[in-house]
């Protein structure tokens, strides 16, 4: 709360809706579920080792991601491949510890059948209740836009694509003649500001956005005034599309209400289920590529003189320096102020290294750097620190990726984004797409980008 003048004002962070928490335990519990309900079925007794691989599959799951506003159709695709990654985790897990013995074979082949379908039933139940609970007449909410600029277009449409939600747009409330507004928004404006509070009243609109620039403040405030004398909920929209917002929310800093515009994903329980999953994934994969490891090694030490490892510094979480472990593939080891990137039949990489590059097998010393906390399996690939004070001056909001940890696989990579970056054009277009995963971090999403991983390290040709 605040104290102001006399009065106290409250602010509250926006609850968590239903079907966001609802979301948060199906998933994990649906997989729960089924699992025990298959040992029942085959007459297996639950044992301390299912309740064991229960309880770790319930804490990785936890929270299941809100699938009920998605088509049914992305929802299947998306459903099937984090539980693919899921189970290939999984298997890695049980042969690198020898624990597959413990279960019944028939149990987890119908387990691994049953769970996407059974909770691709439970979104498309859920998809079919929201629609229909929203397509109720008294369920249905009227809004309307104050503002028929840019800004305010962009939000009539985000209130159009949400019709099936049970939100009707109505229309826009501007004081300026139709060709200063937005060419889209002229033909739906219903009166000018002034009229504003009085249509919501005698329309019975149940929601307002305002979306003004802030340099019409004094309007704002009088156009605040005269809608709480209505019952319509109010909505400010500043104008950020021009920031690249992470994972922003509103938050509450001892009763002063902060918007946070930039911020890692991980935070609270999704920092602890990204480095489980970091320990268990780097810790279970440096045991079964132990032999190739020891093959690389010997190869590079072979190839030319110099150490095997390759030590680079690099800039890690927030910026802090870091040192990054690569098998060593070039005869010439930059690491100072001027780092040359590598092209494509540059004469200081050995032929050993140049098949360990196209391979990516130099990379593999980094699952140590992710054991050590420095690095995560899945983030941001990380640049030298001179490529780093080159490109925060040519690329906007590039020092944002260093929000998290870098990567030794990232959603750049696995789209075609690996190699050389030769232009300003395509170290943007990876930093487009390092920025896209921080908005969009899910435990499925980074079990997709391992899966893309190892699909590309057999077939890609493009990193050199």
């Amino acid at each position: 709360m605040i104290q102001d003048r006399g009065y106290t004002r409250t602010f509250y962070s926006a609850p968590q809706s239903v079907t966001s928490l609802v979301a948060a335990f199906l998933e994990p519990t649906i997989i729960v579920v089924l699992y025990l309900a298959i040992s029942r079925a085959f007459n297996e007794p639950i044992v301390t080792a299912d309740m064991t691989l229960c309880l770790l599959v319930f804490a990785v799951t936890f929270p299941g991601r809100n699938r009920f506003k998605e088509s049914l159709l992305a929802a299947a695709v998306d459903t099937v491949a984090t539980w693919l990654g899921l189970l290939a985790m999984m298997l890695l897990c049980a042969y690198a510890t020898s624990s597959l013995g413990y279960f019944n074979g028939r149990v987890l082949m119908w387990w691994a059948i049953l769970t996407p379908v059974g909770q691709w039933v439970a979104v498309a139940f859920g998809h079919y209740w929201l629609k229909h609970h929203a397509a109720l007449p008294e369920n249905r909410r009227t809004a309307v836009v104050i503002g028929a600029g840019t800004l305010g277009v962009k939000v009539s449409n985000a209130l159009r694509e949400a019709h099936e939600q049970g939100i009707d747009f109505v229309g826009y409330f501007d004081d300026r003649t139709d060709d200063r507004v937005d060419p889209n928004a002229a033909a739906h404006r219903v009166g000018s500001l002034k009229e504003a509070a009085q249509f919501v009243r005698s329309h019975a609109i149940r929601e307002v956005y305002i979306t003004l620039p802030l340099g019409s403040q004094p309007r704002i405030v009088e156009l605040l005034e005269e809608l709480q004398g209505t019952t319509a909920s109010i909505f400010f929209v500043p104008d950020v599309f021009g920031i690249s917002i992470i994972q922003g929310r509103l938050q509450d800093l001892n009763g002063v209400p902060i918007v946070g515009m930039c911020e890692t994903p991980f935070t609270g329980t999704n920092q602890l289920v990204k480095r489980i999953e970091d320990i268990v994934l780097s810790f279970v994969i440096l045991i079964l590529i132990s032999p190739i490891l020891l093959a690389v090694a010997t190869g590079v030490r072979m190839s030319s003189p110099g150490p095997v490892i390759f030590r680079q510094k690099r800039n890690g979480l927030d910026g802090e320096e870091i040192t990054v472990y690569k098998f060593r593939s070039m005869r010439a080891m930059d690491n100072g102020p001027v780092v040359k990137q590598a092209t494509k039949d540059d004469p200081r990489i050995t032929p050993f290294g140049a098949f360990i590059r196209r391979t990516s097998l130099d990379e593999l010393p980094q699952f140590i750097n992710v054991l050590q906390g420095r690095m995560s399996i899945v983030g941001p690939r990380p640049h030298a620190v001179a490529h780093n004070e080159l490109y925060r001056k040519l690329i906007k909001a590039y020092m944002v990726r260093h929000k998290v940890k870098p990567g030794i696989t990232g959603w750049a990579q696995v789209n075609g984004h690996r190699g050389e970056t030769d232009t300003v054009e395509k170290m943007q277009a990876r930093v487009e797409y390092d920025l896209e995963y921080l908005r969009n971090w899910s435990l499925g999403f980074d079990l997709r980008i391992v899966a893309r991983t190892v699909k590309l390290v057999f077939f890609d040709r493009n990193a050199y």
